[in-house]
């Protein structure tokens, strides 16, 4: 399996994150809100650094939840049973995306804050 060409590894990528969009509604959520912070980032025009920041924190999310999705899947194939120990690992793998995008939500909000100003200048509220 190693050393395979570029775009048959790139294939393989783009099954998994296809996997996920039809198996997890979480995933499909988290890209629906990825595109609300595009339209944001369209409608406000804000300096490029938040461009760089909305966009690291959304790809951050998405791949969260790939690896959240990735992670429980092995835990189920190997381990079907319901044990509290492997509860708790799931909940913080859930956990994890919790907090980054909570971390994601801080940096939209710092961004409206300082790119909200000059939009409402420029569409007449100022």
């Amino acid at each position: 399996m190693k050393n395979r060409p570029f775009r048959v590894r790139m294939g393989f990528a783009v099954t998994g994150i296809r996997a996920c969009w039809h198996g997890e509604a979480s995933f499909r959520a988290q890209v629906r809100l990825a595109g609300l912070a595009l339209a944001a980032l369209l409608v406000l025009r804000p300096a490029s650094v938040w461009w760089a920041a909305i966009a690291l924190c959304c790809a951050m999310v998405l791949a969260l939840e790939l690896v959240n999705s990735a992670v429980e899947a092995v835990i189920d194939r190997l381990h079907p049973e319901i044990h509290p120990s492997i509860g708790l690992a799931k909940d913080m793998l859930a956990g994890a995306v919790l907090v980054m995008s909570f971390a994601s939500l801080l940096v939209g909000v710092a961004m409206v804050v300082d790119a909200g100003p000059a939009f409402l200048g420029e569409i007449g509220v100022y």
